[in-house]
């Protein structure tokens, strides 16, 4: 890899359609990138392709200009309805379907095209109401698309491209049968441009690509190295009660621009939220059970650099593009060494350096032999000093939140339940810290 993350291959020479140039341009985009370099002028011809690219490399501009040059130089059936789209682009979390959106709109600008994001979680009817009104490009998730198809609020019979992005991670969240259901439904892949984009191809994937697709080419680069070239990494080995210390220390002392502290389940991730608040950290909690609106507003805060830090789940792992994430914490080692590459990946994007930051705890130390096989080499090891352990912590801040609805005369603490929750704040006290 060179010190940039661009190529010598300008957009200029791709004969991209002539509306897309002036996308490119809002964009400020000038020159490929590696992944965009290799893919376009194949999907520009009409190639399917299998793209493998490290995350943050630009395989999302490299489907999307591929698909508006497809629905620019092929003709439209003067048959077709204003709900039928032209082109689908499947993502598999809402939050990479919107920021697929946002990604598309500047460079779409100039096309006169309809585009349409649908996901679960909020705006049921009002994302039923504008395929109604007209949709070319419909972005989403399975569910909701799978939901609106079923309906009949669209169907797959005008498409001319498709894409999956992060085609693993649908595997991984039980999706593929949604998508083989959809595949199904659209023209025989001989007439329409197929990409499929993810950070990793493993074979249940190359499998899928055989079925749907149309002879795709497969496209990897940097698959030498596995994660990102300018993440300084490092692990430390903290004990349970070592951890909340280590992480407030480590914050006081890298002074955060902007930081994800990845965990791997909500209650872990509200824990920390709590510590952060009452020692001085403004942050973001992230995590499945946020509203939608609501995390979308914390998303586009951090973006902004309103907030310094997010506290997620790995719902926020894959195919966000949020710049200048300068810090990851893996405050919990992933227990899929895929998404360790996924979550360190928000940091050192596009040609930026960042850094990576591990705990191997007691817990999910495990892990650590599984991520270093994975990625070819040994993480280095990082030394707790005294001065890194912050000794004066307040105690956490408690998210509030409304009693659940409960039948009869018995409160919820007077259920069965009650000795459940007396162990498990047993069990919390025994494993706090």
């Amino acid at each position: 890899m060179t010190d940039t993350h661009t190529t010598k291959t300008s957009f200029r020479e791709l004969k991209l359609a002539e509306p897309l140039l002036q996308g490119v341009d809002a964009a400020g985009f000038s020159h490929c990138t590696p992944i965009q370099a290799q893919t376009l002028p194949l999907t520009l011809n009409g190639q399917d392709i299998l793209g493998q690219a490290q995350t943050g490399t630009g395989k999302t501009a490299a489907f999307l200009l591929a698909v508006l040059h497809r629905l620019l130089t092929t003709p439209v059936n003067p048959r077709r309805k204003n709900n039928q789209p032209r082109a689908i682009i499947i993502a598999p979390t809402r939050e990479l379907a919107v920021q697929i959106h946002k990604d598309a709109l500047p460079l779409a600008e100039g096309c006169d095209m309809q585009l349409r994001v649908v996901y679960g979680g909020s705006g049921y009817e009002q994302q039923r109401n504008d395929i109604g009104e007209g949709v070319d490009i419909l972005i989403g998730t399975p569910g909701r698309l799978i939901d609106y198809l079923k309906q009949h609020v669209y169907d797959l019979k005008e498409i001319q491209a498709m894409v999956l992005d992060e085609a693993d991670r649908m595997f991984d969240l039980g999706f593929i049968k949604d998508i083989r259901y959809m595949l199904r439904r659209m023209p025989p892949p001989t007439e329409r441009l197929n990409m499929c984009f993810s950070a990793t191809l493993p074979l249940r994937v190359t499998e899928l690509a055989y079925e749907h697709m149309n002879n795709a080419v497969t496209v990897k680069v940097e698959t030498n190295k596995v994660t990102a070239e300018k993440v300084e990494e490092v692990v430390y080995g903290p004990s349970n009660d070592e951890k909340i210390p280590l992480l407030i220390g480590l914050l006081r002392h890298v002074e955060p621009v902007r930081t994800i502290i990845f965990v791997n389940t909500k209650r872990a991730a509200e824990k920390i939220w709590g510590f952060l608040e009452s020692n001085g950290f403004q942050s973001a909690l992230l995590s499945g059970d946020v509203p939608q609106k609501k995390r979308l507003r914390l998303l586009d805060e951090f973006q902004k650099g309103e907030l310094a830090i997010m506290v997620a789940t790995d719902v926020a792992a894959r195919g966000l593009h949020i710049p200048d994430v300068s810090h990851v914490i893996n405050y919990d080692l992933p227990q899929d060494s895929e998404d360790y590459v996924h979550r360190i990946g928000r940091t050192a994007r596009a040609g930026a350096s960042g850094d990576a930051i591990s705990f191997a705890c007691e817990d999910y130390a495990f892990s650590l032999a599984d991520i270093q096989e994975f990625i070819g080499y040994e993480i280095p090891r990082g030394r707790i000093s005294g001065e890194l352990i912050a000794t004066d912590l307040a105690p956490p801040i408690h998210i509030e939140r409304k009693p659940r609805p409960h039948s009869g005369g018995q409160h919820a603490g007077q259920r069965s339940g009650g000795k459940r929750s007396s162990a498990n704040r047993k069990h919390s006290r025994s494993r706090s810290g």
